[in-house]
């Protein structure tokens, strides 16, 4: 398998970032496994799953970030689960959590987000887990092309579980106005759930236009990252990204 560039800064400014969505299953799994697998795909910014949400969620968060070498941006309990995890390479300019309307008898759920620089190059960031529910997740589908429009940014990821396959209404209106970053450049593989019987693509990472997609995928055979590991370290696979992002 071809390797994902490293990050770094080409000569015309732009930045060359990795971005990592992740599902960790409020870490009730392998958290030694969890770090392991984050740690070996060194990416810049991981846009996380169901982060823990009750007793002591910051210590938790902030044990696995430490332990990939990363630090909170934001998120967690204050964004219903997602959040949002970075290297020291991210200038941080803004963040904010927002949480979703909530529907009678189904989960609370909602965005974490941020605008950040990597040099020159700034970068709208959102992390999501979309609803259970067809219809609420179509709606959800729709705040987060609004809230991406809405963050006074030219270039954006957003990354998540979605909870619906790529022939899904909710998943068909993302791609429809953000790149579907495995669609435009696959690498690696492409089913994210299970991890013990990969079947079904549920999980993405989307960008804006004017972003170049690199490479996109499940970073099965990628160095350092094992199966035993992923298998271990929570229910879900994880997709790696690299993009190139013009600078500003």
């Amino acid at each position: 398998m071809a390797l994902l560039p490293e990050s770094g800064t080409d000569p015309d400014g732009s930045a060359l970032i990795r971005v990592l969505s992740y599902n960790i299953r409020s870490m009730r799994d392998d958290t030694t496994a969890l770090a392991r697998v984050i740690n070996a795909c060194d990416p810049d910014l991981v846009l996380v799953q169901e982060a823990p949400r009750f007793f002591r969620w910051r210590k938790k968060l902030s044990r696995l970030a430490r332990a990939a070498n990363l630090v909170i941006l934001t998120g967690g309990a204050t964004a219903a689960g997602p959040a949002i995890l970075c290297n020291l390479r991210a200038t941080v300019e803004r963040t904010e959590d927002v949480l979703l309307p909530l529907t009678p008898g189904l989960h609370r759920r909602g965005f974490a987000t941020a605008v950040v620089r990597f040099g020159g190059a700034r970068l709208g960031v959102l992390s999501c887990h979309l609803s259970l529910q067809k219809d609420e997740r179509l709606e959800q589908g729709g705040m987060l092309l609004d809230r991406l429009a809405g963050m006074d940014v030219e270039h954006a990821v957003a990354g998540g579980d979605l909870n619906e396959r790529p022939a899904g209404r909710t998943f068909r209106r993302l791609a429809d106005g953000l790149q579907d970053c495995w669609a435009t450049a696959p690498w690696g593989s492409e089913y994210t759930s299970t991890p013990a019987d990969p079947h079904q693509r549920i999980d993405a990472i989307f960008a804006t236009k004017g972003v170049e997609v690199l490479g996109c995928g499940v970073p099965v055979g990628h160095p350092g990252v094992t199966e035993t590991d992923l298998r271990a370290a929570t229910d879900h696979l994880p997709v790696l990204a690299a993009l190139k992002v013009p600078a500003s």
